[in-house]
């Protein structure tokens, strides 16, 4: 008898677990067959719409009704349904868009979609303030974490198909806002800020250092200033308007800020310091954004100094740079996420996958954080009022050698401080000559044209 009573309940654990294998099979079918349906050739793809219901996806577009250029912009973003691009919105994304049922199958007049935050229109304009210059720029709502702006030049015109792959450009396949750069002078926004947090902003400020042009550190290396004949004494304040590089070099080595305490703010603004542990990425609506890194092994060293300085082998993505403003603007020390879709709809129509504002973990104190706001206005108001009139605006410029210092990239990173106008950016100009279209330009363009946009709203 008690043999058949094992058997009854052996018969009944299997039966739950057939069943529940079961539902669990049914449970991803109809949640990832979508995915699956989507990557064959015949089924129909819904459609991604920006902020005003412009048309940023549809996979039957041809030059005939968008025109030539009309995704230019967006095509290494938005990307298309060709798998020729991964890390791109469509790519990651193609499941929400399969018109298709589980329980119905494919339905022709499905309402499957995606609505992003990105402004099209300001998008191209912005785009086209770059002229004949590559580069990208990234720009956000720091309040709620909607990307408005988002594009890397540069790009691929997916109405070509893709005829033009062998002469397209380096670079065309990528949104480089998401990749590792040369930083230049906007990562002493970091050491800045590991400044304030080691010292206290009125330790700090009695941090006076003399800059003659050169400065020759304790491992007798030279550390030049890009203004030859100096700056003289400076407090932190002028130092970093300055972007005087012999200022930053005997902060980093002063004897009072301990390696450890730059390494720690560094790790939790998300670096990958000299290759330990497993480095860590920045997932925004399924595309991949690489987090920063740098090498930092000895203070008095030329390469940890000047890896401070944002050259050496440091290395962060224009987003990163951006999402840091968040944390200042904010005056919080925490990073308003950014999203790019605001909702999804299903293909009965149902809204679904809801934005919702989230924030990263607290990355330096609020006290520092408002420190840092208050040099970045005084910079922003000194420097800048001609250059970004009718806005307050704390920024930090940078100068980035790559390639060995043949080339100097162009960086400009800063918020405007209106809590009517929330905005973070980042533009970076590869290659940039002087006498020819300036980051100041080209963000003077996005704030206008975002301003424009934002308050007909």
């Amino acid at each position: 008898m008690k043999s058949i009573h094992r058997v009854q309940h052996l018969i009944s654990i299997m039966l739950l677990l057939f069943l529940g294998i079961f539902g669990f099979l049914i449970y991803k079918l109809q949640k990832e067959a979508g995915f699956y349906i989507s990557n064959a050739s015949s089924i129909s793809l819904g459609y991604v719409y920006d902020r005003n219901g412009d048309i940023l996806f549809d996979q039957n577009a041809n030059t005939q009704v968008y025109g030539s250029d009309y995704f230019l912009d967006i095509g290494n973003l938005i990307g298309d349904d060709s798998h020729q691009m991964n890390n791109t919105l469509v790519a990651q994304n193609i499941g929400a868009l399969a018109n298709f049922s589980f329980m119905l199958g494919e339905q022709e007049n499905g309402q499957s979609a995606i609505y992003c935050t990105l402004d099209h229109k300001v998008n191209q304009k912005v785009y086209q303030a770059f002229g004949s210059k590559n580069g990208c720029a990234v720009a956000y709502n720091y309040l709620t974490g909607e990307i408005y702006v988002c594009f890397s030049k540069p790009s691929v015109n997916i109405l070509n198909h893709y005829a033009d792959l062998d002469t397209l450009e380096d670079g065309s396949l990528l949104c480089k806002v998401f990749y590792p750069t040369v930083p230049g002078s906007t990562q002493k926004i970091a050491t800045s800020i590991a400044a304030l947090e080691s010292f206290g902003y009125d330790n700090l400020m009695q941090k006076n250092f003399n800059c003659t042009g050169i400065y020759t550190n304790l491992s007798n290396t030279d550390i030049k200033c890009h203004r030859l004949a100096g700056h003289g004494e400076q407090n932190i304040i002028q130092a970093f308007a300055n972007s005087c590089n012999p200022y930053f070099a005997q902060l980093v080595e002063d004897r009072e800020l301990p390696l450890e305490d730059i390494q720690t703010i560094y790790e939790k603004m998300g670096f990958y310091i000299n290759q330990q542990g497993s480095q860590k990425y920045l997932d925004i609506n399924g595309l991949t954004a690489f987090t920063a890194s740098t090498t930092l092994t000895n203070k008095t060293d030329f390469n940890t100094q000047w890896g401070c300085m944002g050259q050496g082998e440091t290395l962060v993505s224009p987003l990163q740079l951006m999402l840091w403003q968040s944390a200042i603007a904010t005056q919080s020390g925490k990073t308003t996420m950014p999203y790019f879709i605001n909702y999804i709809t299903k293909v009965n129509g149902a809204i679904t996958s809801q934005a919702q504002i989230s924030y990263s973990s607290q990355m330096f104190s609020e006290i520092t954080a408002t420190h840092m706001h208050e040099i970045m206005l005084d910079n922003g108001t000194k420097n800048y009022i001609d250059l970004l009139p009718g806005y307050d605006v704390g920024v930090k410029s940078g100068t980035a050698q790559v390639e060995n210092g043949d080339k100097e990239n162009s960086l400009l990173v800063g918020f405007v401080d209106d809590i009517n106008f929330p905005i973070a950016f980042c533009v970076e100009i590869d290659d940039r000559v002087a006498g020819e279209v300036s980051t100041s330009d080209i963000t003077k363009v996005l704030l206008q044209k975002l301003h424009e946009a934002l308050i007909s709203e």
